[in-house]
């Protein structure tokens, strides 16, 4: 299993998210889709440990990670989870090619890096953003920037990607084009992907659909 969610809850200053459960395998692709403060968002941020539950246990391929210290979670994000959010976040400053690589500044491994980098340039290709490797963000179009940031998200070989709202900034054509890309990307790579989103166009794309309605999460059968 590479992620569980076991009777997770998180309170602000009221219940947002009540005993979910949730579990991930290889290969699984799950939208959680559900109106805006819903606590979809949140629920991405707990299994991404970017935020603590406030009750449950949050498992991540194989290893309880509650009580890890920031530095811990810190090796997990980097070496077994993926993001690719709304925005792209690509540093203006750097190139295309340069801002794929930035996951890679902690690895101190030669090896490693080596092989990332060959990933990196086939995923490139595969996306179709060879010719715009040299490029800075400002000179590519939105749907070229967000699609460098889900290799960016991939050149570390995640077991889990993570995406919230990808295709919240784009308009219909290029947000159907990187819906199919992450379906494409997910069963070729056989990773795990959670996609938070408002698209039932995008949710459809993905194998499951989960719907998160006053705190709680429900399976939707697809058509």
């Amino acid at each position: 299993m590479l992620a569980e969610l076991h009777q997770v809850s998180k309170n602000f200053d009221h219940p947002v998210l009540k005993e979910i459960s949730l579990a991930i395998q290889q290969g699984d692709s799950i939208a959680i889709v559900g109106p805006s403060g819903s606590g979809k968002s949140t629920l991405l941020n707990i299994l991404g440990t970017l935020d603590r539950p406030s009750a449950g246990r949050v498992v991540l391929n194989g290893e309880t990670v509650d009580m890890l210290n920031d530095n811990q979670l810190a090796t997990i994000r980097n070496h077994f989870i993926g993001f690719v959010f709304q925005m792209h976040y690509l540093l203006p400053q750097l190139t295309l090619h340069e801002n794929i690589l930035l996951p890679l500044l902690p690895e101190k491994d030669k090896a490693t890096i080596k092989a990332a980098e060959e990933r990196a340039s086939r995923l490139i290709k595969r996306v179709g953003l060879t010719h715009l490797i040299h490029h800075l963000p400002g000179e590519l179009s939105v749907g070229e920037c967000q699609r460098a940031a889900v290799v960016r998200a991939l050149v570390n070989k995640p077991g889990l990607l993570l995406a919230d709202e990808p295709t919240g900034s784009l308009d219909e054509t290029n947000a159907g084009e990187l819906g199919d890309l992450l379906a494409e990307l997910n069963r070729e790579e056989q990773m795990g992907m959670v996609v938070v989103t408002h698209s039932m166009d995008l949710a459809g794309k993905m194998k499951k659909i989960c719907r998160l309605h006053m705190g709680r999460l429900e399976k939707i059968e697809k058509p």
